[in-house]
């Protein structure tokens, strides 16, 4: 037979609920339910059964409160803020002086380049892909000439627009 789940005593089990009930928050409710419900006594599955939440979880919520208490007990959502961008705002305000310039080789600036120019500033390696995505971000485009057709005749390409314009 497993071993049953036990509650820690920071709060009595009318605390636990009038706190359930009084929580203004979902996520708070819930993690105040799931506490009050193992508290007095309820077995995993039927916690379970009751929250929708995984045994894993339980467990997990459980040993969270025994060891930090109440503080256990809440969003911590708002407090992981992401990983750091990969360009900050000064190497971004560098590049954009650098892209009003031409590109090192004389050519029109490409995610390649910006890759190459950003893994340079900033030390680490960028893809081609992110120095597209970034060059984007930054409202650039990527501005070549759109190719002729090798067979096309240009005389007739000419007829054609003043054609069409009168129209």
């Amino acid at each position: 037979m497993p071993k049953r789940i036990s509650v820690a005593t920071y709060l009595s089990i009318e605390e636990l609920e009038q706190r359930y009930r009084q929580a203004k928050d979902g996520i708070e409710s819930r993690q105040y339910q799931i506490i009050w419900l193992v508290a007095q006594g309820k077995k995993t599955e039927e916690v379970e059964e009751i929250t929708g939440y995984s045994r894993t979880w339980i467990y997990a919520l459980v040993k969270r409160y025994n060891n930090s208490g109440v503080e256990g007990l809440c969003e911590r959502r708002q407090l992981n803020q992401g990983k750091q961008p990969l360009v900050d705002d000064i190497q971004q305000a560098q590049l954009w002086q650098v892209l009003q310039e031409k590109a090192p080789d004389g050519g029109f600036w490409n995610g390649t380049k910006v890759a190459d120019w950003l893994t340079e500033a900033t030390g680490t390696d960028i893809s081609r892909q992110r120095g597209w995505e970034i060059l984007r971000q930054m409202t650039f485009r990527l501005r070549v000439p759109r190719p002729y057709h090798t067979k096309s005749d240009y005389f007739e390409q000419e007829a054609w627009k003043k054609n069409l314009q009168q129209k």
